[in-house]
Parts: C-alpha cells; sequence; structure tokens
C-alpha cells in the first residue's frame, strides 16, 4: 500500500514562492496550491500596475519636455546625432584610461586602505604615533575635497622639478584619487574591525593564536565580510570619479568630450560621455545591490557571524 504524504496547512510551507513538485510520493495540500497561485497572481497584478505606471510617468515627462519652449534649441545644443556619433568612439577610447584608473587605484585604495584602518586599531601606548598618524591622515583626506587635493598633486608636484618624481598626470592622478579615497576605505574597514565581538580574539587567544594570528585569521575576515557592500560602494564612486583626472590634461573620456565641446560649441559630446559612465556604473552598482541582499539573507538566516 502506497504511503501519501499530506501537509497540514500553509504555515508549514516555506516562503519561497515555488511550487512544490510530487517527488517521491509528496502531494502538496489543495490549501497550499491555492497560496501559491494566490501569490503569483499577486506578483503578476503588481507588475502590471509597477509597469504601467511607468509608462505613464515617462509620458508625462516626455510630453512637459517635448513642449517646452526651448526645447528645439536643447535638442540642437544637447541631443545632436551627427555629434554624438562623432564623439562616441573618442570618448570610448577615453575611457579605458578610465577603466585602467578604477582597476590600478581600486586595488592600491584596498591595500592602503586596510594598512590605515589595522594602525588604527592597534593597541597598547607603544602604537600611539602609529594611531595618532592614521587618524590625521583620514581627517585629513576626508575634509579635503577632491577636485582641490587633484589640483595640488596634478598641478603642484610637477612645479616641484624634483628628480625621478614623474609629471604624468595620469600617475599624479591615480595618486590623488588614491590617497583621498583609501582614508574613506579605512574607515569602513576600521568600522568592520571595530564590529567583531571582542569575545572573538579573545577565543583566538586562549586557543595559542599571537595578536598578529588572532587579526589576520580571525578578525580581518568578518570585518572584510561585513563591509563588502560600503567597500563596493566606494568602488563605484571611484569609478565615476576617475573622470576628475581630466583636470590634469589627460586624455579620459571627459577629457575626450571636452575636446569636441570646445572645437564645436555642441554639448552633446558631454550627454555621450555621461552615458557611458553610466551604462559602466550599472553593473557595479546592480552586483552590489545584490551581494547586499545575500549578505541580510545570510544573517538573517543566520550563516554570517
Amino acid at each position: 500500500m502506497k504511503v501519501v504524504k499530506q501537509e497540514s496547512g500553509p504555515e508549514d510551507a516555506d516562503d519561497k514562492g515555488d511550487m512544490p513538485r510530487a517527488d517521491d510520493g509528496y502531494v502538496p495540500s489543495q490549501r497550499r496550491l491555492d497560496r501559491e497561485l494566490y501569490k503569483r497572481a499577486r506578483a503578476r497584478r503588481a507588475t502590471g500596475i509597477a509597469a504601467l505606471s511607468t509608462l505613464v510617468t515617462a509620458a508625462v515627462l516626455y510630453l512637459v519636455v517635448v513642449n517646452a519652449p526651448g526645447w528645439p534649441r536643447t535638442k540642437e545644443t544637447f541631443f545632436s546625432a551627427e555629434y554624438a556619433r562623432e564623439a562616441f568612439p573618442k570618448v570610448l577610447e577615453g575611457l579605458w584610461l578610465n577603466v585602467r584608473l578604477l582597476l590600478v587605484c581600486g586595488v592600491a585604495v584596498l591595500v592602503l586602505g586596510m594598512l590605515i584602518a589595522v594602525a588604527r586599531t592597534l593597541r597598547g601606548p607603544v602604537f600611539f604615533p602609529l594611531r595618532a598618524l592614521a587618524a590625521a591622515y583620514t581627517d585629513f583626506f576626508r575634509g579635503l575635497p577632491l577636485i582641490i587635493n587633484l589640483m595640488i598633486v596634478v598641478l603642484g608636484v610637477p612645479a616641484l622639478r624634483l628628480q625621478g618624481v614623474t609629471v604624468d598626470p595620469v600617475l599624479l592622478g591615480g595618486t590623488a584619487l588614491t590617497l583621498t579615497y583609501s582614508a574613506y576605505v579605512a574607515e569602513v574597514f576600521r568600522a568592520g574591525i571595530e564590529s567583531v565581538h571582542p569575545s572573538q580574539r579573545a577565543a583566538a587567544r586562549s586557543l595559542g593564536l599571537t595578536n598578529r594570528q588572532a587579526l589576520r585569521h580571525v578578525v580581518l575576515p568578518q570585518a572584510v565580510r561585513r563591509q563588502v557592500p560600503p567597500l563596493l560602494n566606494d568602488l563605484v564612486s571611484l569609478q565615476k570619479d576617475t573622470g576628475l583626472v581630466s583636470i590634469g590634461g589627460a586624455i579620459d573620456a571627459v577629457r575626450a568630450a571636452d575636446i569636441i565641446v570646445g572645437r564645436s560649441l555642441n554639448y552633446t559630446p558631454y550627454i555621450v560621455a555621461g552615458l557611458v559612465f553610466v551604462a559602466l556604473t550599472i553593473p557595479m552598482t546592480r552586483l552590489t545591490d545584490w551581494v547586499t541582499a545575500r549578505m541580510d539573507r545570510q544573517r538573517a538566516q543566520g550563516g554570517t557571524i
């Protein structure tokens, strides 16, 4: 005789929204089937309402913009297809410099930020000078506007005429970006380190680990894992701010657009450059959202310490 397993009610069902399968004699209850169908119907209804409201909003904005008195002139100045076709390949070529700056500066920022954060969390009076220097560094570069930092480094360092010091605006601009963003990232790492409960370090010490080993194998892995979402947000901001190196003359996406604008007095290349940066930023933003949601689920389930 075949035994059929029957559910007692929807309270035993999970909240994933997936229709159960009748495997190995398992038969879902009619109540659960009705519940799943109701949830799917609500999801379809919500999707339809969201799509309709989006279309209505977009249509209203379009009508407001195209019926504005200055729209014809604005369209010609900012949305010219001719200048967009001319600017796109040059902006795309300059974007490669921004991508390289992001990769190199991103790694440098993470390393320097981690070192500064560790220096700020060192214990004992002997490390007070190191802690004070790290705190002064973060306070100074977090308070100094990035554009001023770039001008000081990109324009001021070559004026010193130091032997052996580069005057390449790309390298100097990358250095300024690293100095500023490492201060922000250091505070993110420090917050992660201080969020680890002291009992974790004490437990590691009780197992025979030294302070350095406890920091490396116990504290830092937990701190970094907890701070992944804000770190990714800082990298997204760094990706956008790489366009500021153009103030030193580096031919990146922004500078390539600026050259065409200066020659034609048409601002469409700026729109093209902006859209290219947006297209580059959106995947990183969605990755940040996905990582944040994943870590929230793990934390809710007890999977993340």
